[in-house]
């Protein structure tokens, strides 16, 4: 049990480096995402020094047209980055779900772990995937996988900041 536990930890650890190695493949090294990210930061520094400015003075009509102009761009460049990423979202999610359909046929009605806790009613269906029996401290697969991915995505959210 312990060494299913532990190839699982190893599982999510190599699928969340090769999430961010699609990323990084497809989205954050090509032309376009890093002329994105630099428009949309110089954009942010302007309006926030427009915003500054326009909240000192009584603001004028032609000023306020301005900004909400501005802020629009500001907008759409945002939506124009979130495009370039999706592909890849959409790349990544058909692979991981591959992945995971390859995984739960090899974990299938295994106990891979023990909870130290009875997880609540609505987390039995996933933390007891599978199993056979009513001890609900038995983890399955999809649960243990679950937890770790979330762990490792968290960490490597952290330190990209």
């Amino acid at each position: 049990m312990i060494e299913d536990a532990i190839l699982i930890v190893f599982i999510s650890i190599c699928t969340a480096l090769l999430s961010e190695g699609i990323l990084y493949v497809l989205v954050y090294r090509t032309e376009s995402y890093k002329r994105l990210k630099l428009v949309i930061e110089k954009q942010s520094k302007k309006l926030e020094k427009k915003k500054d400015a326009i909240g000192d003075f009584t603001s004028s009509s032609g000023q306020k047209k301005k900004l909400e102009k501005a802020e629009e761009k500001l907008k759409e460049d945002n939506r124009e980055l979130t495009m370039v990423k999706m592909k890849s979202m959409v790349v990544i999610g058909f692979t991981f779900t591959a992945l995971l359909g390859m995984f739960n046929t090899i974990f299938d009605g295994k106990v891979v772990a023990k909870l130290p806790f009875e997880p609540i009613p609505l987390l039995r269906g996933i933390s007891h995937r599978n199993l056979m029996g009513s001890d609900y401290t038995d983890c399955s697969f999809i649960f243990l996988y679950i937890l770790c991915t979330m762990s490792v995505r968290e960490v490597s959210i952290h330190d990209n900041l």
